[in-house]
């Protein structure tokens, strides 16, 4: 019996081995699986999530605020949207930057409080913030930053899943995503998983036309046996979720 034991433990690390193809870098030995984010994680790519909470009445002077300084931040690094949200939050701003590495937003955070520029914009921009949120998160593996094909508005979905990461919910919530996806429901943008901040979540980031657009896709799909049944197969992964409808400032890369 031990004997047939061994042999079954050996067989399943020798198919591990052949299926997973494992990377050498200078003091880095990865192995690659498609459910984690390793892969993403190898050219040091990440992607910053910060939310602010403004105060009442006061949404209009910050994003005046923002765009009318908002290239002497840009020079330091590269934003890749920036929304308000509509429904789903009030008086909340939500962007997302993009980084090589922890050495390279280390050097933007210098290069940020030696910017006299933006350090007066922030001295005006902060009384009008209640709280500051930031998270750490990296593109999926199986994921690309999506274009939207013209202006519209966007859907935050944050999944909260249950402890054990991607090696225990990643095959049966791509699934999900590929079913919305697939049949142009939605656009999918981004399919983000958290580093830093509240861990086993992730930010999918959609694409629509309209508000209306949305609810009519919405509707078809829960139509959609292919995706009632993924979503069936994930929920028991999942703690709890909620969303948000941005809409992207005129400044926003993502429109």
């Amino acid at each position: 019996m031990l004997r047939s034991s061994s042999a079954s433990v050996l067989g399943l690390l020798r198919g591990a081995a052949a299926a997973c193809k494992i990377r050498a870098q200078p003091n880095l030995s990865q192995v690659c699986s498609p459910f984690a984010t390793g892969p993403r994680q190898e050219d040091g790519t990440f992607y910053e999530i910060r939310t602010y909470d403004i105060k009442p009445g006061k949404a209009k002077d910050f994003l005046e605020l923002v765009s009318r300084d908002i290239n002497a931040r840009l020079a330091h690094s590269e934003m890749i949207g920036f929304w308000t949200a509509e429904l789903g939050a009030m008086n909340k701003a939500l962007h997302i930057w993009k980084y090589d590495s922890f050495a390279h937003r280390t050097a933007v955070r210098k290069a940020l409080l030696d910017n006299k520029r933006w350090q007066e914009t922030l001295s005006e921009l902060l009384p009008l913030v209640t709280k500051q949120h930031a998270e750490i998160a990296y593109l999926v593996p199986w994921c690309t930053l999506g274009t939207p094909p013209k202006q519209g508005v966007y859907e935050l979905v944050t999944y909260q899943m249950k402890p054990g990461g991607p090696a225990l919910w990643g095959r049966t919530f791509k699934t999900t995503v590929d079913a919305h996806a697939s049949k142009n429901y939605a656009k999918l943008i981004g399919v983000f998983h958290t580093e830093y901040g509240l861990l086993n979540t992730v930010h999918v980031l959609w694409w629509y036309e309209d508000p209306d657009s949305r609810a009519t896709g919405r509707h078809i799909a829960h139509e959609d046996a292919r995706v009632v049944a993924a979503v069936r197969e994930n929920v028991q992964f999942l703690e709890s979720q909620q969303n948000m409808l941005l809409i992207p400032a005129p400044f926003s890369p993502l429109k």
